[in-house]
């Protein structure tokens, strides 16, 4: 799990159904993201992809892979 203000690059996905909703939101493999911050009780979260903040459930977070 990233921490507040740490970066990474997209790699892919791990979940195939899951990965076109991601896809359709500009979450494309070779894409930087960025974790801002989580809610109080750590669910929703939310990062930074291409200049926009955007809201992620963690069960849809964990099937992004990344590369430090």
């Amino acid at each position: 799990m990233m921490k507040a203000g740490e970066s990474a690059v997209i790699s892919g996905f791990t979940d195939e159904q899951l990965s076109i909703k991601l896809l359709e939101m500009g979450f494309l493999p070779g894409t930087p993201i960025r974790f801002n911050f989580s809610a109080p009780f750590g669910d929703p979260i939310c990062v930074n992809l291409s200049g926009m903040d955007i809201s992620l459930r963690l069960d849809e977070a964990a099937t992004i892979s990344i590369l430090d």
